[in-house]
């Protein structure tokens, strides 16, 4: 551990400016990095197609997901030893790299870098995915869901922007010689070479170190004995053995891994369900319409789902996230040939996702000791980004051997684990640095 808890710690009403200004740094940063990552989403499969065929065009896009998801791993650990800061810069950084290599794929037509591009490309949406776990380390306990929430939120504004900045750098960088399709990624790296340079530069101090140094004066000021301050190990195991013994740690991670799978593998589907009832002249604006909704569901009342997290509690947020869930299955799956309920579906769908995620993280944020904390955060993303690419996986092959209906069925029935756990009732509070 290299953090240096020799520095003075800041006093408690020290920490409100220093989580201002960190909020305010990050909702900016998240702006920026948001578009990038959206954009990648939005011609990542295009891309792929022309590069590597449409075959393996999910491919591609998949090892997006799994780059983010592996990605988690290393930043957290940097993080455990030296704070939210270097961690964010390195993800973004990475990100940066995966998108040259897809400019450069696409100029040469190797799809083998392609999909180490595509892998790399996932750091900026690890690095996004951690960023609001940034968001609670000095917030106020009754404000912790609705500040996360915030960060989540400022997505929305890239997810809006992206779409047309996409086209804007097709223009712009056509003079470069650059092949179709490529110039967006190579706004994508700029984007986050930018992000990681303002973190470098305006990060300060750290609020993941600030946050440990004000818990290390609360127990010297308690008189208790000098001890190690990662007691249960920083690892990945460690933090698997947190989680484990933790009821509030398992629901929350539980929530963010079973609310991503049922979004992903609904929302996955549903341009290939559109594409059965519109034909190619009028789906790919349909799609858009249909997808931009599922994107305001995500993350437009994202501060509302944080109020309530807040007001109502983390498992009741949760519980209602779920239901939410279960009647966008409904909704979607019964739609049939019907454009308007199906997107009515995919906004439900959305937002039932906003639920688990924004009370899911919460909880698992203050569950578990600060010196752990990055690692069951970084565990956490690592499970719920593999249990995406799963389900996106596996949807393909039910919606060809059963169908759009059989498959949101399914996805209903993906939930009952996570009712089942989240009617146990469950400490919410955030524990001791001993225990």
């Amino acid at each position: 551990m290299t953090t240096d808890l020799t520095t003075p710690a800041p006093a408690p009403t020290q920490a409100a400016p220093i989580q201002r200004r960190t909020m305010r740094l990050l909702f900016s940063t998240q702006i920026v990095a948001g578009v990038g990552v959206t954009i990648g989403v939005a011609v990542g499969g295009l891309l792929a197609a022309r590069v590597a065929g449409t075959a393996l065009a999910g491919v591609a896009q998949s090892a997006a997901v799994v780059g983010a998801a592996l990605l988690a791993v290393p930043v957290t650990r940097i993080m455990t030893s030296r704070g939210r800061r270097p961690g964010l810069i390195l993800a973004y950084l990475v990100g940066a790299a995966g998108g040259v290599l897809v400019v450069v794929a696409t100029a040469t037509h190797v799809v083998p870098l392609l999909f180490v591009g595509m892998l790399l490309f996932g750091g900026g949406t690890a690095a996004n995915l951690q960023a609001r776990y940034a968001a609670v380390d000095l917030a106020e306990p009754a404000r912790r869901g609705r500040q996360l929430s915030i960060i989540v939120w400022a997505t929305t504004i890239g997810a809006v922007a992206a779409p047309n900045l996409a086209a804007v750098a097709e223009r712009l960088t056509r003079s470069w010689g650059l092949p179709p399709l490529a110039g967006p990624f190579a706004f994508s790296s700029a984007a986050f070479a930018l992000t990681s340079v303002v973190l470098l530069v305006l990060m300060r101090p750290d609020p993941l170190v600030t946050a440990r140094r004000l818990a290390a004066a609360a127990v010297s000021a308690a008189g208790d004995a000098a001890r190690d301050e990662h007691p249960h190990g920083t690892g990945m195991a460690a933090a698997w053995r947190m989680v484990r013994a933790r009821p509030a740690a398992r629901l929350g991670v539980a929530a963010l891994a079973v609310g991503h799978v049922v979004m992903v593998a609904v929302m996955a589907m549903t341009p290939v369900r559109l594409g059965e009832f519109h034909d190619d002249a009028d789906v790919l604006r349909v799609v858009g319409l249909v997808l931009s909704l599922h994107i305001a569901g995500m993350y437009a009342f994202s501060p509302v789902v944080g109020w309530l997290t807040d007001r109502f509690g983390r498992r009741a947020v949760i519980l209602g996230g779920v239901a939410v869930l279960l009647a966008a299955c409904a909704v979607a799956g019964t739609a049939g040939h019907h454009t308007p309920e199906l997107s009515i579906g995919l906004t439900l769908l959305g937002l039932g996702w906003s639920g688990t995620m924004v009370a899911g993280s919460t909880l698992l944020s203050e569950s578990v000791p600060p010196g752990v904390r990055p690692s069951v955060q970084g565990l956490s993303d690592l499970i719920m980004g593999l249990a995406g690419a799963s389900a996106a996986a596996a949807s393909g092959f039910v919606m060809r051997e059963a169908g759009y209906p059989t498959l949101t069925l399914l996805a209903a029935i993906a939930t009952v684990p996570l009712v089942a756990l989240a009617l146990r009732r469950v400490p919410e509070r955030v524990p001791t640095e001993e225990e």
